[in-house]
Formats: structure tokens, C-alpha cells, sequence
């Protein structure tokens, strides 16, 4: 095999990774174009059936995976019901309606102080982040970390007006650190949606476009979103949260600044707006 055939290889390989391929049915693969037609075969007797709670001798308990739909409902249901942050932290491990959560090592729910007055809002973790168990701990994170504390927020502060509070859209890694999708977004969004109920934060920092265009249902780029302030409203209307809006920042995301570091000066930039925001409400 050559060089050319190799890279062709290879990146059908990180293809399929990417897009949570990662089982084969066969050691050979099989084009079933090809593959002559039978006749299907007469039906055979059915044996008793087992008991429901019944497990072949063998197999290991696998996790149901739901359907886009029902696993909607299924988050909606669940976020509905969790009345306090453990509650809603146990809902999403026991939750089996999204397929990543097979990939995943750890679910990531949180880093930072929960009474905290602004809450960062990331996409996804990363590979650092499904080992650790926590948002924002690799180098991207790291990034985040200094930024940050150039205003004078800490994640590990007891002092409410100098902590932050982090989370992600997403609580368990896409394979191959890809873009959570469409379907992942919709059924994880009441999840965060009901974290923030929870949390009552004064501000937000949207980071990055997955979870602004999320949280905002705004379709902008990035680079518009970060303009200005906006007022953040639950797009999971059916959580029945009445409070008042939130005023939310949107940023880039540390991972991009760290393949594009000219956009450091905009981010800069936000947080000076953020600060400049927080020093109003103390006004308050």
C-alpha cells in the first residue's frame, strides 16, 4: 500500500471515529450490493420467552439507547424532576438517551463554586476533561484559567464575588473531540437549561458557538454574538422557569484562541466588557 492509499486509509478511519463508528460487525468486509438474494427462511418456533430482567449467560447489561424523541421527552422529564444540583447530577448519569455516553470514561458535570455570581457555559469536554471528570482541565482549559483571573475570577474562590462556576452543553465526550450534533444539542439542552435554574447566576459566558447559538436560539456567528450583551431567556420553555433574564457575554472558546491566537485581543475585550458588568450590579 502506498503513501497516497495509507493517508486515504487513515482519514476514512478518523472519519468513522468522529462519527462514533467504532464497532465492526466482521473481520472481512462484505459489499452487500453484491450479495445474492434468498429467499427468506420459513420461521421457526419461538422459545418461551425470558423473564424481562433476564441477561443471557455471557453478555454484559448494556444500556438501552433511546430514540431522538423519546430521548428528548426523557431529559425533559428528568430535568423537571431534579429539585437540586445532585439530583440533576444523578439524572444525567443514569440518563441512557444519548450514545456518546458509550464512548465517554466520565460524565463531567461541573467545576467552580456553586453560589457563585457568573457561570461559564462551554460545548463539550475534551479527552483531559473525560479523564478528570471536570470542565476545562487541559491546556485549553488552562487558558481559560489565566484569562480569568485577569479579572479577578477564580474557579477554586469561597468568595462568591471572585468565584465562577463551570459547566459544559454537553456532559459526556464526543468521540474523537468532534462538534456535539443537532440531535445531542436538543436532548441535552433541557439538562443545562435546569443547571442554571439551579445555580441563579448574575451573568453568563457563553464560550464558544455551540453553546451561545444553543442557549441564545440564535444562528449568528460567534464573531456577531460577541457584539454586544444579551438577554438570556430558557429555550426549554416547558422547565416553567419564571425568573428574570439573565445578561449573557458571548466569548470565543480557549481551543479556538489556542489554533488562533491573533483572536486573544477580542477576548480581552469581552472581558473587560464583563467586568465592567459586574461592577454595575455591585452598583445595584
Amino acid at each position: 500500500m502506498g503513501n497516497t492509499q495509507r493517508k486515504s486509509v487513515k482519514s476514512a478511519l478518523e472519519w468513522y471515529v468522529d462519527h462514533g463508528v467504532d464497532e465492526v460487525l466482521g473481520d472481512e468486509p462484505v459489499d452487500r450490493t453484491a450479495m445474492p438474494s434468498f429467499a427468506p427462511a420459513p420461521a421457526k418456533a419461538q422459545s418461551p420467552k425470558a423473564p424481562p430482567s433476564a441477561v443471557p449467560v455471557g453478555a454484559s447489561e448494556q444500556p438501552a439507547f433511546l430514540g431522538k424523541s423519546d430521548a428528548r421527552a426523557e431529559s425533559l422529564k428528568l430535568a423537571q424532576e431534579a429539585d437540586t444540583l445532585e439530583a440533576l447530577q444523578e439524572a444525567i448519569a443514569g440518563f441512557d438517551g444519548l450514545s456518546v455516553k458509550r464512548t465517554a470514561t466520565n460524565m463531567v458535570f461541573c467545576d467552580g463554586n456553586p453560589k457563585a455570581r457568573v457561570m461559564l457555559i462551554g460545548e463539550a469536554p475534551g479527552a483531559d476533561e473525560d479523564r478528570q471528570g471536570k470542565p476545562f482541565v487541559g491546556v485549553s482549559g488552562q487558558l481559560l484559567d489565566r484569562i480569568l483571573k485577569c479579572i479577578d475570577l477564580d474557579r477554586t474562590e469561597t468568595d462568591v464575588d471572585k468565584a465562577i462556576y463551570i459547566s459544559n452543553i454537553l456532559n459526556w465526550r464526543p468521540p474523537g473531540n468532534r462538534t456535539p450534533n443537532a440531535a445531542e444539542i436538543a436532548v441535552s439542552l433541557p439538562f443545562i437549561e435546569k443547571h442554571i435554574t439551579l445555580i441563579k447566576p448574575d451573568l453568563l459566558i457563553l464560550c464558544g458557538g455551540v453553546s451561545a447559538k444553543a442557549l441564545l436560539g440564535k444562528e449568528d456567528s460567534v464573531s456577531r454574538l460577541r457584539k454586544g450583551w444579551h438577554d438570556y431567556c430558557l429555550q426549554t420553555v416547558e422547565l416553567g422557569y419564571e425568573g428574570p433574564s439573565i445578561p449573557a457575554i458571548v466569548t470565543y472558546h480557549p481551543a479556538y484562541l489556542l489554533r488562533t491566537p491573533v483572536q486573544k485581543k477580542a477576548v480581552w475585550s469581552d472581558m473587560l466588557k464583563l467586568q465592567q458588568k459586574r461592577n454595575e450590579l455591585d452598583r445595584k
